[in-house]
């Protein structure tokens, strides 16, 4: 992922590509003392007049100085610059004068090798630098040596390349460039601290000695400690010379604090204080910036602001002066200029610049260039324009048609040059594919060619791969996976050669680095990839990486990193000691930067809390803690969560919440703040959400959320949405569904629940792919449905859904699962289906003290009566009180029994169990536990036991007829409920159908 969603986050221009780099007449832009490449020729005088400070000339050092006045001539074989007699003049002339020596003889030459590469076209090649090298043992630079001589050098041998490291690197060569070097950089340090300055310290020269270094560093030379020192030094007189600088010094001088940055140098006050006194003489001198000038100017901003440098009014002033003059210049722009800027507004956007008109304006201007000047790009401005893009994109940009136009032109050029792509560029162009495809670009077959065309070369470069490459690459491949990438034998290849590089370079990755390798790993293995001992391997490391880099991560990524984990374990990675505590270690983070997360953000933490401890995680503190933490937070940014993330995060409380999780007031208010969005966005949930919600709201329900008028419409808004997308549906979703529609009983009309099962069921009888839990859940479902149709006698019996009940019973009784819950869902379904019931469920009894307290009032009342308690018939849960005798059968029920607790609306399991017994010959009496807090209100139910049994009893007067038939509505006869619109009679209703006399009723032998 980059900073934002697992991104490139850094190295788009390295030294081949001389991103910014100065005209190569910098050091000579100024006439007179600065134009080395002409060297005005001289005679010497007679000897017997020596002029002052006169250079005597032996006769070897003759032939030397004429090789640095003539022009060099680049077909000459190179061997006409490393003459040895020319290095002995210079040592000569040296040694004779000591002190007096200017140093413009060397600086002379230097400019001479400097010209050989310009008119070349390229800089020294390895053996030329050998050569050189030999020769250049002896070169040396002393104080005396004025700034001319010191800038002119430096600049020209760096501009040669003279110090570039080549590889592998001959040690002599080593030795000589750095000596070279050391004495250039004392001489230059002496130069910039003497007191008073040095009078000659001029601009130009301030602007070329700091674009060689910065050179130097981007070319692999190592930042030494003078390297150090020579730039504290100069940096003060940056500020100094501020109003002598020339459109050209200012863009050179930015673009080199920007490479000095880049490379690792520490952002020191003499830094900070030179780059803020120039900022402002961008906007001064905005109207004389070449092309050049421009492009390196925004490239530069956009990568100080990539590290680190605050947006202050001055830089964005900066910026926003710039932008006009892309737009007037847009046809003057060469490719590499195009692909700087194009790169550059898009890192600036990425680091929060805000994509104004003039932006947007600048870009628009450009993308024509790129579809016009398409044949030119190098494989690298290829893949920094296809980054720019997509980044721009990720950032809010629209597709208009001239990028879309752009981005055609580009793709099949990345296919022609496919051989030609370094590591970084097909790192870089594969994270931008991945984007653009998560961003909406379809995947054409252009696309398609594109991304077959680079992963063989994944493999090809795998040892090339630096750890920035090596996460973005598996983020990019696990992205284009998770948008519908087929898993091709060169995909698998690809990622199975990047894989045993995480665990070589473990130790190099920085923790953005860290979240989106494990992110990429989870969603890999997600969608299907083979857990093998490499994978296993390189999580192993990674999650040891996150306790030693605890305190460095973002809050995204503290998101992405337990979603991650939580992924994991979802599909099977085991819970090692390793996860444990990189679980443990992230939890205190998320409480301490609880105000920094994002609604995504939140709504993915929630969600790995949750799945995390429905995989066997315990419920630590810390864990408890940093949930609550988050709550207040949902709460505050409810209005913008997606579709996707309410579903998620309510799914997320209600299995929190089946762990164990302290219904805290926090969380009530939680999911009373988020009900309100699924009725607003009910148009928007895809199938997998619907069926999440649904689920969700039983598993609230089922463990005592209160029925509001929010919750009822909550679960009314979602019904319509199981129908309209039934064909969505997966067979997961569809158990999961049947499952939640049972378990809301009688709050779904029977209609609609009928109508919906039948719609859904018959996807899932035969389908193979269904697992044991996801068959058992949808066997409990569909035997909840008949039994809310048993219990309606004038309903349809559906015959089809007890076929599908027997299909699934089928399926599962060969299972022998040592779950209690599937063990009695089984028992149950062999008691409907009339089936040998092929396992021994375990139940829990439990009697409670209201239970207890009516069973006792009960045998005061009638001591001959005979009542078994928490009795089992055949493999039935058990009841609460059994009347043998007379068949009948007394069940408490708590607010468990009911839909939000309300004593009125039975949930599935109340109903099925009823129609079990029922369906067994029992007569059923529920008596709601609010009405046995005393004898009072028990006795109208033992007068209708009485009544039931034909036991004779006495009118009392303190109970009314009125009071008593109304009591009855608690009574379930043999004939069921009667329909109503909700599919039983009110209690006033069946009060009013109750005779006086109870049925005579056959009795049954009962176990």
């Amino acid at each position: 992922m980059d900073r934002s969603s697992a991104g490139i986050s850094g190295q788009y221009t390295r030294s081949n590509n001389d991103y910014n780099q100065p005209n190569d007449h910098a050091a000579s832009a100024r006439r007179g003392r600065y134009r080395h490449t002409t060297v005005r020729q001289w005679d010497p005088p007679p000897r017997t007049v020596p002029r002052r400070n006169e250079f005597y000339q032996s006769s070897s050092a003759y032939s030397s100085h004429y090789l640095l006045r003539r022009s060099v001539n680049p077909v000459q074989d190179f061997n006409a610059l490393t003459q040895q007699e020319i290095m002995d003049g210079l040592v000569s002339k040296s040694h004779r004068f000591g002190h007096r020596y200017d140093g413009r003889d060397h600086g002379l030459y230097a400019s001479s090798i400097k010209k050989y590469t310009s008119t070349a076209k390229r800089p020294l090649n390895r053996a030329e630098q050998s050569q050189l090298m030999r020769l250049l043992q002896n070169f040396t630079a002393t104080p005396s040596w004025n700034w001319l001589s010191l800038t002119t050098t430096l600049h020209s041998l760096t501009t040669a390349g003279v110090f570039t490291p080549h590889k592998p690197m001959d040690e002599r060569v080593k030795r000589t460039q750095a000596a070279i070097l050391s004495t250039l950089l004392e001489a230059i340090i002496f130069k910039c601290n003497q007191k008073p300055h040095v009078m000659d310290i001029d601009a130009q020269g301030v602007a070329n000695l700091l674009w060689a270094m910065a050179k130097l560093v981007d070319n692999g030379q190592e930042q030494t400690p003078e390297l150090n020192k020579a730039l504290a030094a100069l940096m003060p007189h940056v500020n100094a010379q501020k109003d002598q600088f020339i459109p050209q010094h200012i863009a050179n001088l930015l673009w080199a604090m920007t490479k000095l940055v880049d490379n690792g140098q520490g952002w020191t006050p003499g830094l900070k204080e030179a780059v803020a006194a120039l900022l402002p003489h961008v906007n001064t001198q905005k109207a004389n910036f070449k092309p050049q000038g421009i492009a390196n100017l925004l490239w530069a901003m956009a990568k100080l602001a990539d590290n680190g440098q605050e947006r202050t009014p001055e830089f964005k002033e900066a910026v926003a002066a710039l932008l006009p003059h892309v737009n007037e210049q847009k046809a003057h722009f060469k490719p590499q200029e195009i692909t700087n800027l194009l790169w550059a507004m898009a890192k600036l956007v990425d680091n929060g610049l805000e994509q104004t008109p003039r932006l947007n304006e600048a870009m628009a201007a450009l993308l024509p260039h790129v579809s016009a000047q398409k044949d030119q790009f190098i494989p690298q401005h290829i893949a920094n324009l296809l980054w720019a893009m997509a980044k721009l994109v990720d950032n809010g940009q629209e597709r208009t048609p001239e990028l879309s136009e752009a981005l055609t032109a580009l793709l099949p050029h990345v296919n022609a040059q496919k051989d030609q792509f370094n590591a970084q560029g097909i790192a870089n162009l594969l994270w931008a594919m991945a984007k653009l495809v998560v961003n909406g670009q379809k995947r054409t077959p252009e696309l398609n060619k594109v991304l077959a065309a680079l992963l063989p070369h994944v493999n090809a470069q795998k040892d090339q791969f630096i750890p920035q490459h090596i996460a973005n690459l598996l983020w990019a491949m696990a992205k284009l996976v998770d948008n519908g990438q087929e898993q091709t034998p060169e995909f698998k290849e690809a990622v199975a050669a990047l894989l045993p590089l995480v665990n070589a370079q473990k130790d190099k990755f920085n923790p953005q680095h860290i979240a989106n390798l494990l992110w990429a790993m989870a969603k890999l293995v997600d969608n299907g990839l083979e857990r093998t001992p490499e994978l296993k391997e390189a999580v192993a490391v990674l999650l040891l990486h996150i306790n030693a880099q605890k305190a460095h991560f973002k809050p995204q990524e503290i998101a992405n990193l337990l979603w991650a984990m939580a992924k994991l374990v979802d599909n099977g990675l085991e819970r090692t000691p390793q996860l444990k505590e990189a679980v443990a270690t992230l939890l205190p983070h998320v409480n301490a930067q609880k105000g920094n997360f994002k609604p995504q953000e939140i709504a993915k933490l929630l969600w790995a809390m949750a799945k995390l401890v429905d995989n066997g995680l315990e419920q630590t503190p810390e864990l408890n803690e940093a949930g609550a933490a988050m709550l207040p937070h949902v709460n505050a940014q409810k209005a913008n969560f997606n579709p996707q993330e309410i579903a998620n995060l309510l799914w997320a409380m209600a299995k929190l919440l089946d762990n164990g999780q302290e219904r805290i007031p926090e969380f009530n208010d939680t999911v009373a703040a988020l009900l309100p969005h699924v009725n607003v966005q009910k148009d928007h949930f895809n199938a997998q959400d619907i069926a999440n919600l649904l689920w969700a709201m039983a598993k609230l329900v089922d463990n005592g959320q209160e029925r509001t008028p929010e919750f009822n419409d909550t679960v009314a808004a979602l019904l319509p949405q199981v129908n309209a997308q039934k064909e969505q549906f997966i067979p997961q979703h569809i158990a999961n569904l049947l499952w939640a529609m049972a378990k809301l009983g009688e709050l779904v009309e029977l209609n609609v629940v009928t109508s919906t099962f039948e719609s859904l069921v018959y996807r899932i009888s035969e389908n193979p792919q269904l697992s044991p839990q996801d068959i058992s859940m949808s066997l409990w479902g569909v035997m909840v449905c008949c039994a809310r149709l048993s219990l309606v006698p004038n309903a349809n019996k559906n015959n089809v859904l007890e076929k599908h009940m027997d299909d699934l019973f089928t399926r599962l009784e060969n299972t022998s699962p040592d779950n209690k819950e599937d063990q009695s869902i089984i028992a149950m379904a062999a008691s409907w289906l009339g089936r040998a019931c092929p396992v021994v469920p375990h139940y829990q009894t439990i009697v409670s003290k209201r239970q207890s307290d009516f069973r006792n009032q009960l045998q005061s009342c009638i001591p001959s009566l005979q009542i078994e308690e928490e009795k089992r018939l055949n493999s039935l849960p058990p009841v609460d009180l059994l009347l043998p005798d007379h068949n009948m059968v007394i069940e408490v029920q708590g607010p468990s029994h009911y839909v939000g607790g309300d004593f009125k609306t039975r949930n599935g399991s109340t109903l099925l169990k009823i129609a079990l017994l029922q369906k067994a010959g029992f007569e059923v009496i529920e008596i709601p536990v609010n009405m046995l807090s005393n004898q009072d209100l028990m006795k109208p139910y033992i007068d209708q036991i009485k009544t039931r049994i034909g036991f004779p009893q006495q009118e009392h007067g303190s109970v009314s007829l009125k009071r008593r038939r109304a009591d009855e509505a608690y009574v379930t006869a043999d004939k069921g409920r009667q329909p109503s619109d909700h599919g039983y009679l009110t209690a006033e209703e069946h009060s009013e159908e109750q005779t006086d006399k109870p049925a005579k009723r056959k009795k049954t032998n009962s176990q």
